[in-house]
């Protein structure tokens, strides 16, 4: 098990993704890899299995930056920098500077052998304020 997050408020432009600057709990394993401050998570298959399976479960506060455009967050898991349409989620607040919450799970197979990338990535048109992200990767199976 893994978590990673990114406490401080973080402003996330359009088609990138949310930063990690802490690790509060690390794989013991070594199949979870992370470099502090970066949006980018690699997990790893397995070596005597068909396939590691991990969950993953991202939540965070949300928000349109002040002086931004009034209209939908969208903000998504994805896996080899391809949005999952199962893990997106949409916020869509009527003010600036105002925080709501999204949560997304999602399972991901890694095939052995193998290694996937993972991120959370702004997959609106605007910019959003994220603050108080939370990445939890859990291995399965």
């Amino acid at each position: 098990m893994a978590e990673f997050t990114g406490v401080a408020l973080q402003t996330v432009a359009a088609n990138a993704n949310v930063l990690f600057t802490e690790t509060p709990v690390r794989s013991g394993s070594g199949a979870v890899v992370h470099r502090e401050g970066s949006g980018i998570i690699t997990l790893r298959g397995c070596m005597n299995q068909n396939r590691a399976l991990y969950k993953v479960t991202f939540g965070a506060n949300v928000a349109i930056p002040e002086g931004g455009t009034i209209g939908p967050i969208s903000l998504a898991i994805a896996v080899e920098g391809e949005p999952l349409e199962s893990a997106t989620r949409i916020e869509t607040p009527t003010v600036a500077e105002a925080f709501s919450n999204v949560f997304s799970a999602v399972l991901i197979a890694v095939p052995c052998g193998c290694c996937v990338t993972i991120g959370v990535r702004n997959i609106g048109p605007d910019p959003v304020d994220v603050q108080n992200a939370n990445l939890i990767i859990e291995r399965v199976a």
